[in-house]
């Protein structure tokens, strides 16, 4: 039985220690659109600082560093934040890590131009991480809440959902973890909108295997984990190419809005 209780109260800051190197290695990025849609409108990237709360082993943070954005890196999980830190990136110097919180970033007032939540925000409980980004925030700033979702259209795909699913327990947070609707229901912001990419992850068999047990809410020891890995080999041997790959496809949603 999962558990199902409210996400944010399912040891968010704890819960990813066990699955870093398959976290790190694993997890999707995000396609280049995507990237540029969270920085339209917002002037020179090179002036721009923006925080990536729950940032995790930074992916998001090292595509917005690429881009040449000054990023403050904030992770709770001190695992997650070293690997993060030890990781090259295009940009060197333009990340800096910091042990907070999404409630309680202890960044200063109006600070920053861009809060960015990379399949992270369901883990916050929403009504103070938004008050806290509302603080933070310069005038106009903005929130972009992003997030991978399996495109189950794709059959390859689809069949991977339905064994990531079975294997958690049906944990809510395999079933739906993409929850804007605080942001936009919030009096903090204003200018709500969403947009969608198409994205796609190309892994061979043990790639598959590590990017089900990079997600928090999977086993990763006895027999439920042994099944699930069993399952997911046979899935894989079933769709891959002749490069002996097959892509695992998602919509990415973007989420933004600016500080009213």
């Amino acid at each position: 039985m999962s558990d199902q209780s409210p996400l944010h109260a399912q040891n968010p800051t704890g819960r990813f220690s066990d699955r870093v190197r398959d976290y790190s290695l694993y997890r999707p990025t995000y396609p280049g659109a995507a990237v540029d849609a969270v920085l339209d409108g917002l002037g020179s990237a090179g002036e721009l600082v923006a925080a990536d709360i729950g940032a995790g082993t930074g992916i998001s943070s090292r595509l917005l560093a690429a881009r040449g954005v000054r990023v403050l890196a904030i992770e709770p999980n001190d695992a997650m934040r070293a690997e993060g830190a030890a990781i090259p990136h295009a940009g060197p110097g333009r990340i800096e890590w910091f042990n907070r919180t999404a409630e309680q970033t202890g960044l200063a007032d109006e600070s920053v131009g861009l809060v960015l939540c990379a399949q992270a925000f369901h883990w916050f409980r929403p009504e103070a991480a938004l008050s806290e980004f509302a603080r933070v925030l310069r005038p106009r700033g903005r929130v972009a809440l992003v997030w991978n979702d399996r495109d189950e259209r794709d059959g390859f795909t689809r069949g991977y959902g339905e064994l990531i699913v079975q294997a958690s327990g049906r944990n809510p947070a395999a079933i739906s973890h993409t929850r804007p609707e605080p942001l936009f229901a919030s009096r903090l912001f204003s200018g709500g909108r969403r947009l969608e990419f198409t994205h796609a992850q190309r892994l061979d068999e043990n790639g598959l295997i590590g990017r089900a047990l990079s997600a928090s809410y999977v086993p990763n020891a006895g027999p439920a984990r042994e099944r699930l890995e069993r399952d997911l080999r046979a899935l894989h041997r079933a769709h891959a190419a002749q490069d002996g790959a097959a892509d695992l496809r998602y919509v990415t949603r973007v989420f933004l809005a600016e500080r009213a």
